[in-house]
């Protein structure tokens, strides 16, 4: 990743008085939209290059991983059994992560998680190198690594965003997002290098090693001026009341996310959208494998254009500086349509066509909606707003596939593309009329008695 030179400084501010003796204050410059604009702050490019080497080591494991589970037990059942094992403690702990997240410093937390995900790392080498590792021991140390990311997860996604003032953080996200994609390909290709010529235990110490990295990197982080966690939530977000005993408590996370439309309607949106869309290494490949009469290659084809459309996506994303639910659920419905569009293509060629601009799409919106989840609490509320988001994903997450893939066997791969297309663009387009249609209703609170949970319909009809 090539990263652009920062800009010039801005020039220093008047000095008082100035303007009395008849001296024009100077312009103020032109906020940047540049993608790359999270990366003239030094932590963040620190930050990045932790990142990149972590995300690396991540995919040299995950490459090695399913392969190892086939070798031990023979099953590809075993291997699904392995991914949810690691995911499950994201539904039924991720409120108590967030809750760690808000009450322990920030720095400590992430390079604490960024150890201990290492020392699993380290752990799984050493059974793989003895060849001691079998699928009982497997399936502890993926429970210990997915309860270990329920505290890391929200820790190093807010710590990432202290590095960057609050307009740059869908900036930050856009560059995370192609950090990710550049390690996955890193990582897939160091995997077999590495297991061809040191072992298969070699992967698991490095993205060990790789985990070691990033947590000395954390201790030298400084956030900058203006950073999310300085600058407090979103101007639409109620007003931050003073800290009271108790306050650190997964209930008060869970009654701010239901009590904030925004974030609720953010939720709505994404939902829709991962259970009926967005599954189209399924949808697609049985379109494609189907009624289009491709083959395997053809499928790689359509998954290289998505894989572009996304990198394209993350892109114009960073370029957002004040992303809103209402520009996501636009975004989500116009890649909906696209997705019904698509169910009816008649050839190859076309859905080619098609896949790049859906991806796209689906990519500036996980931007925008990223950006909203993590700037929109308070900031001492941030870690279980974020816990809130992760077993809700789950959810979806394991949920969506099994529903998707029902309604394709009702109604086929085209059917379900559109018919899912359809719901997810109409929900969305039922949700954004009645918010249209919603007068706002100001409601005056004395400042004494501001909360930062206040009841529903309180919050005006800004999205």
């Amino acid at each position: 990743m090539s990263l652009t030179p920062p800009p010039p400084p801005p020039a220093p501010a008047p000095a008082a008085g100035s303007a009395a003796r008849g001296h024009a204050p100077a312009p103020a410059a032109k906020a940047s939209r540049s993608p790359w604009r999270a990366l003239r702050h030094r932590g963040m490019r620190w930050w990045s290059v932790a990142n990149l080497v972590s995300n690396a080591g991540t995919w040299m494991q995950l490459t090695v991983q399913n392969l190892l589970v086939l070798q031990i037990t023979g099953s590809a059942a075993a291997t699904g059994l392995s991914m949810s094992v690691q995911a499950a403690p994201a539904l039924f702990m991720s409120l108590l992560g967030g809750a760690a997240v808000d009450r322990w410093p920030r720095k400590v937390t992430a390079a604490v998680s960024q150890a201990l995900l290492g020392a699993v790392g380290f752990v799984t080498a050493v059974l793989v190198a003895l060849d001691r590792l079998d699928m009982t021991s497997l399936l502890v140390l993926a429970a210990v690594t997915g309860t270990i990311a329920t505290i890391d997860a929200p820790a190093c996604a807010l710590l990432g965003n202290d590095l960057v003032p609050v307009e740059d953080v869908p900036s930050a996200i856009g560059v995370g997002a192609l950090v990710h994609n550049a390690g996955r390909l890193a990582g897939t290709a160091l995997a077999g290098l590495t297991v061809g010529v040191l072992g298969t235990a070699a992967a698991y110490a490095a993205n060990g090693l790789s985990f070691v990295f990033v947590a000395s990197v954390i201790p030298f982080l400084r956030p900058a001026a203006g950073a999310a966690g300085e600058a407090g939530p979103h101007p639409d977000a109620p007003a931050e009341r003073p800290q009271r005993p108790g306050d650190l408590t997964v209930r008060e996370g869970l009654a701010f996310f239901a009590r904030r439309p925004r974030l609720v309607a953010l939720a709505a949106i994404t939902g829709v959208s991962a259970v009926f869309g967005r599954n189209y290494g399924l949808t697609l490949a049985v379109l494609v494998t189907g009624p289009l009469a491709g083959g395997a290659g053809a499928f790689g084809t359509v998954s290289t254009v998505l894989a572009v459309g996304g990198i394209l996506g993350a892109v114009l994303g960073a370029r957002l500086r004040r992303p809103s639910v209402r520009l996501v659920g636009t975004l989500a419905a116009a890649g909906a349509l696209l997705q019904v569009v698509a169910g009816l293509s008649p050839s190859l060629a076309v859905l080619l066509v098609l896949v790049l601009p859906m991806a796209v799409v689906e990519s500036v919106s996980d931007t925008a909606g990223t950006a909203v989840l993590q700037t929109d609490p308070p900031a001492r509320l941030r870690g279980r707003v974020l816990g809130v988001w992760s077993s809700i994903a789950t959810v979806w997450g394991l949920g969506g596939p099994p529903a998707l893939g029902l309604l394709m066997e009702l109604a086929g791969a085209r059917g379900a593309l559109v018919a899912g297309g359809l719901i997810v663009a109409g929900t969305i387009g039922a949700g954004l009329l009645l918010r249209g249609r919603r007068a706002p209703v100001p409601v005056t609170v004395p400042l004494a008695h501001q909360d930062d949970t206040p009841p529903l319909g309180t919050l005006g009809t800004a999205a």
